[in-house]
């Protein structure tokens, strides 16, 4: 019976092999090509000292190994594809700069842009994004998810690639910051730890559907609130503090606060406390 069950197994494998389906690449080389490209984007992390064409010939070549089992083996799509990805690329380093300027502007603990490039999650986490984003926008299968789950798994921060974000954007720390599929956020918004921009609802009917909120320009998010809803718009200028649980629209300019209930005690505890985890 054992060894039935297992022939069946096999059987059932190897017919899902020779089916008809969408050919991956494998997942180390897609991770390899984004390290790569973040030391063609940052050459001073690269200690190789290749001229930026000859990185740029070899991107190329690796990219195009990527797109095609993904693209049905089309030689003519893949190039097209590769061509107008670096043609778009030049934008997305000019918005990095300002990403990383935004960082250095902000964070106090930011001594200069290497510091800001070689060492913070955050930075790194919104770099893979925009190369996803752009590949997402090139109607690239599967890649840019195969990306963003590379910069989710080194910093804990998991933003979809279709998610829309404008310029100078900051994420303090990151671990945990969560941005869903259909989110829409500003210019010039800062981000902390632990922020989810959810959708209130997750059944696969609404696929097509914004679920997730809308942050307009000059907000900031601090630690562990969570926005629900893709009707949701936090209005520009406006200060989420930390822990909130949001689920409708906020004006402009608004602060929304939680308030934790502070209580003085009279006397000291009569046993001490212990915290066992």
């Amino acid at each position: 019976m054992h060894t039935k069950s297992l022939n069946d197994l096999f059987s059932v494998l190897d017919a899902s092999r020779t089916a008809p389906h969408r050919h991956i690449p494998p997942k180390a080389d897609t991770e390899q090509f984004v390290d790569d490209l973040f030391l063609f984007l940052f050459p001073i992390l690269d200690n190789t000292h290749l001229p930026a064409q000859v990185r740029y010939s070899l991107l190329r070549h690796h990219l195009l190994e990527l797109l095609l089992p993904l693209l049905d083996g089309s030689e003519q799509r893949a190039a097209a594809t590769a061509d107008a990805f670096f043609d778009g690329l030049g934008e997305v380093y000019q918005r990095l700069q300002e990403d990383a300027g935004a960082f250095l502007d902000f964070d106090p603990a930011a001594s200069c842009i290497e510091e800001v490039i070689a060492t913070y999650p955050g930075f790194f986490s919104i770099a893979i994004y925009r190369v996803s984003h752009l590949l997402h926008e090139l109607e690239v299968p599967l890649l840019p998810r195969f990306f963003a789950e590379y910069a989710h798994g080194r910093t804990g921060i998991d933003i979809h690639p279709a998610a829309e974000i404008g310029h100078s954007f900051f994420i303090d720390h990151g671990t945990g910051v969560v941005i869903g599929q259909t989110a829409v956020i500003g210019n010039h918004v800062k981000i902390y730890q632990g922020v989810t921009l959810g959708a209130l609802q997750v059944q696969k009917s609404m696929a097509n559907t914004k679920r997730h909120p809308t942050i307009e320009d000059n907000v900031i998010i601090y630690a562990n609130s969570t926005i629900l809803g893709g009707d949701t718009v936090i209005g520009h200028s406006s200060v989420i503090g930390g822990n909130s649980w949001i689920t409708g629209s906020i004006a402009p300019y608004s602060v929304v606060l939680h308030q934790p209930q502070v209580k003085v005690r009279s006397k000291p505890f009569e046993e001490p406390i212990n915290f066992v985890i």
